[in-house]
């Protein structure tokens, strides 16, 4: 447990615009608070509806210690449970991913059907209330086909996420793919370290050739760093998305969230090593291959680039204070042929290797803020992104400490009025 007074002292010595303080980084406490403070309280982003096409498909995954299954349903929909049997609290799918007619507890058979409710629960006495004892059910928002899940009571609001994406992401047709191949990797390093190291590109040059061959690393149109030539590639760029009713400027997301359209270099239309397409088979309805990328990001576990021709989906789930699973997701039109259309290394080489490259860049930043030597230092300027991570970080745990102070003083009163 962490003392809410000590939390506020570190929050109130945090200076902005530079990294956070070791605990925040190094410690299993901090781990749990973020667990409470963050993942619970959060939308997080679960999966896309191509991951469970079909009816009785599901996943699985944790949020801390807490397992959840979202799954297709009879009629399409999507569903979430907290996937806790409610007989003696067995979790009931095991696997990472399933199919099932119904869900069936592996420990005493209890049955739930894909709705959560209780179907059968074998020698429980005849006054046993099945009604009351349903999967419990979690918060589930589709976005363009993407899943996102909030464990809390009562969830953020997502309203306005949703409405300034949705004109960014929807022509690319998310909810009309197909998974082409899928890897996870565990990172040594706390979640937020895996976070600020994809939200800038800082160390792009140094660590990242596969990536920088089609990837431009300036994160705004009006970069103050950009040359002559970026300037005017955008200009030829923005021209073409507005001909095409193509959203690119930034959406304002605040600390919150980021979503905008860049182009590729000059000549490259995919992240492929030579810039060529991925995949033969455009997304939706595109006829133009040459529509850059869809940059979007929401904290605290997700980013994504929106191609012509492929989507990339990133999930980040903290597993300790120093480790995090890293799931990479490339999907391509539902149509779309392996070995036809796209061929399956030409499609993950470029972020397979740049994933690669940052496990170990997040490794060394974890052995390096772990020292006694280590004292939060300044983002450069092109980190910005860093800085509004991190108020937002600081925001929610501020927040989080609050409600903690808050329940003191309940349980306080409660004592003495008893």
């Amino acid at each position: 447990m962490i003392d809410p007074a000590h939390l506020r002292s570190l929050l109130a010595a945090r200076r902005e615009g530079y990294s956070l303080e070791r605990p925040f980084y190094t410690d299993a406490a901090f781990h749990e608070l973020d667990i409470d403070a963050v993942f619970s309280n959060e939308w997080l982003f679960a999966c896309n509806v191509a991951e469970i096409p079909r009816e009785g498909d599901y996943i699985t995954f944790a949020i801390g210690e807490t397992p959840v299954v979202v799954l297709r349903g009879k009629h399409g929909e999507v569903g979430a449970f907290f996937n806790t049997c409610r007989h003696r609290g067995s979790v009931i799918c095991t696997e990472e991913s399933g199919h099932a007619k119904r869900l069936v507890c592996p420990y005493h058979q209890w049955v739930y059907e894909l709705d959560g409710s209780l179907k059968s629960a074998r020698q429980m006495p005849a006054d046993f209330d099945r009604g009351e004892h349903g999967l419990r059910p979690v918060h589930v928002e589709v976005i363009c086909g993407m899943v996102y899940i909030c464990i809390a009571d009562t969830p953020p609001d997502i309203a306005r996420f949703k409405a300034a994406v949705t004109p960014y992401i929807a022509p690319h047709h998310p909810e009309r793919t197909r998974v082409a191949f899928s890897m996870t990797i565990i990172e040594d390093a706390n979640w937020k370290l895996v976070i600020e190291n994809n939200r800038e590109c800082y160390h792009c040059i140094g660590s990242h050739p596969e990536l920088l061959a089609t990837l431009i690393e300036f994160a705004l149109p009006d970069d103050p760093r950009a040359n002559r030539d970026f300037q005017l590639l955008m200009q030829e760029k923005t021209a073409l998305w507005d001909s095409l009713g193509l959203p690119h400027q930034p959406a304002d997301g605040g600390t919150e969230f980021r979503c905008i359209r860049l182009p590729f270099h000059r000549g490259a239309v995919s992240f492929t090593s030579d810039g060529r397409p991925a995949c033969n088979k455009l997304l939706g309805d595109f006829t133009e291959r040459d529509l850059g990328s869809v940059r979007m990001f929401r904290v605290p576990n997700n980013w994504n680039h929106f191609l012509s021709d492929h989507i990339i989906h990133f999930r980040v789930l903290p597993i300790s204070a120093t480790q995090t699973a890293l799931k990479t997701t490339w999907l391509v039109h539902e149509d779309a042929v392996e070995g036809v259309d796209y061929h399956i290394d030409t499609l993950i080489d470029v972020w397979r290797a740049t994933n690669a490259q940052d496990a170990t860049l997040v490794a060394h930043n974890q052995r390096g803020v772990s020292s006694k030597a280590y004292t939060p230092g300044p983002y450069a300027p092109s980190e910005f992104m860093l800085t509004n991570f991190t108020n937002w970080y600081a925001r929610k745990l501020g927040e989080h400490v609050e409600r903690m102070a808050g329940g003191e003083k309940t349980i306080r009163l409660a004592v003495a009025q008893g």
